[in-house]
Parts: C-alpha cells; structure tokens; sequence
C-alpha cells in the first residue's frame, strides 16, 4: 500500500522477455509471477513495507502502446509504430510516477534490460530516486549481444507469415521465427555449466539416436518447449522492437565514451550485482558500472554472486542474492533514519 507520504514505493523494471506480473500468476501461461521468490509478504522486496509498482514497457505487448497498438483503422500499427528508446521507456514510467503523485521513489530495481532501465533512471532522473539496484546488465550493449539480436530478428523477419509485420492484417502469425529466436536467446540465458548439469548428452525418449533431424537430446527437446511457450504469450513485432531498443542503449555515448559521465551528480544510493557465470552480462561490465559510479563520486556498493547458474540466476532461487537485495533495501532505510527521516 502507498503510504501517506507516499515515500515507501519501489519500481521494478522487468527484463526484455518480461512483464508485469511479476507477483502474480500470468493471465496467458497461468504461471507463477517471474520474480515471486524476490517480491511478496516478508520477501526481500516486502509488500508488507513497499508500494510495489512493475509496468509493462513502451513497445511492449501486454498493455502498454506498441505495435499490436490499433491504428486508425481499427488494426494493430505493426511496423508503423516509431522505433523507442530505453530512455523513452522511462520517461513513460516517470509519467506513470508522476500520475501515482510520487515524488521520490524509495528504489528503483531491474535485472537484465531492467537494469538498463535502472540505470537509465540513476543517470536522467536520479533526483526521483532514493536509490538504485542493477542486477546482471550493462551500461552498454556488447556487440556480442546485439549479434546475438539479429540472429532472433533475422529468424522473425525470414518467416514468410511475418508479412512485413502486417502478419495481424493479414491473419497470420511468425511462430516459427520467433520460436527460432527465443531458442536462439534462451541459450545466452544459461552458462556451460548449467546446460551439462541439466541435460549433458541425455536423450529425449529412447536410449538410441534417430540419426535424423528430430529431437533426439534433451537439451533439443528444452529448447523446442520454451521456443513454443513463448510464441503463445509474446508479440513478434514487440521482440523486434525491444531488442532494438535495447542494442542502443549506450550511457557512455553522450559523453565522448566516458561512462562516469553519465552519473554526475548521482546522490541515489546504488547497489550493483553480477552473477559469476553469467557470460551475457558478465562481471566485469557491471563491475565497471559500479567503478563509473564510484569515480563521479556516487555511492556504491558492488557485489558478485557465486553461481553456475549463469544469467538466468537473478530469476531463480539464490539466497545470497535475496540477502544481498534484503540488505540494500534495508540499508537504504537505514540511511533514511541517519537523515532523520521517517521509515
């Protein structure tokens, strides 16, 4: 609940495959929210304390504008929808602040695009903020992970049902495409480790390869699933959209390359937190993001957690994690008694 003062809310910014249920089942796959271990009733984003806020993103296909938003005619605006920014996106969740009458978030939370979300906020809106927590992202985009987007853009873009994007006036669909690239993605997600933990070189249904073109492994068989999943909850266009926003998003260009840069004048307190085998956003970008924030005089704390469970962890079962963010928040409100204010 908002308090009075309405000083007590949290945004959380959800991750390029994302929504806002993100502490509740989904009203598409009847899943369990996608960040239930971390948001709830004594969790270490505690409901019983915080005003919890998550929106659907700018471009995105689950409520807010994008291109399955209906043009004149009545039908989805498909490409005729402007190409948007992560910065566009924040300024939409300002707005969404703004009409809420919050003047200072308590913090603002992502992992992933999330935290570029996050990070968006510490570097342009830092006064609205209290502080900030980055979980697993980059202040830029590799060229190893916008290579990676093409690859899924591509797949999207080369189903003949894509339909130049109009597929929603034409009565079609880029299933296949976009299965391809959720696949494609889905393997960034996981380390090494992880992959051969779970699957190695098991086989799906019988003890004897096919020695065709079927789904023999198990790992095949992983993939095949989540590539199908998605398509039944997911936009195509809204993947074209989000990914391309994403390979933009660069703090550091504004100002001759120079990261620190971006965060003068940062007085949020800003938590930044990587996982060890997590090799799409790996520790040493975030590590230079806490460093960035550090050398323009922001305070900043820096944590990497131990895990084999590679990107995907932020979104799993790790305690050290869970306390790690419990301690923040804790330590934010503790800042907040030191400066004699409420809590």
């Amino acid at each position: 609940t908002l308090n009075e003062a309405k000083d007590n809310a949290i945004l959380i910014c959800h991750g390029l495959t994302g929504d806002q249920y993100l502490a509740e089942p989904h009203p598409v796959t009847h899943k369990p929210g996608w960040w239930e271990a971390v948001v709830g009733s004594g969790k270490p984003v505690d409901t019983d304390k915080y005003f919890v806020i998550c929106s659907n993103v700018l471009g995105g296909c689950m409520g807010s504008y994008g291109p399955k938003t209906p043009d004149a005619d009545g039908k989805p605006l498909g490409l005729r929808f402007p190409v948007v920014t992560v910065g566009d996106m924040v300024r939409a969740q300002r707005l969404l602040i703004d009409h809420f009458g919050i003047d200072k978030l308590f913090a603002v939370i992502g992992g992933s695009m999330g935290g570029m979300l996050a990070l968006e906020w510490l570097a342009h809106h830092h006064d609205r903020l209290e502080s900030a927590m980055v979980v697993a992202s980059s202040a830029r985009h590799s060229a190893q992970n916008i290579a990676f987007h093409e690859i899924g853009r591509q797949a999207v873009m080369a189903d003949p049902e894509w339909q130049g994007g109009d597929y929603d006036r034409e009565g079609m669909y880029p299933a296949k495409g976009l299965a391809v690239a959720r696949m494609a993605a889905h393997v960034t997600y996981l380390s090494q480790q992880a992959m051969q933990h779970k699957f190695g070189r098991g086989l799906s249904e019988t003890d004897k390869v096919s020695y065709g073109f079927g789904a023999d492994f198990q790992v095949e068989s992983y993939l095949r699933h989540q590539g199908k999943a998605f398509v039944e909850r997911f936009d195509a266009n809204s993947y074209l959209y989000i990914t391309r926003a994403m390979d933009y998003f660069d703090l550091a260009a504004p100002h001759g390359g120079q990261l620190r840069e971006a965060f003068r004048g940062v007085n949020a307190l800003a938590c930044v937190i990587s996982f060890s085998s997590d090799w799409l956003f790996t520790t040493a970008e975030n590590r230079e993001i806490a460093r960035a924030l550090n050398a323009a005089g922001a305070r900043v704390s820096f944590a990497e957690v131990q895990t084999n469970r590679g990107h995907d962890a932020f979104l799993m079962d790790e305690p050290e994690f869970h306390r790690l963010m419990r301690g923040f928040l804790n330590g934010v409100a503790a800042e907040r008694i030191r400066k004699g204010k409420r809590v």
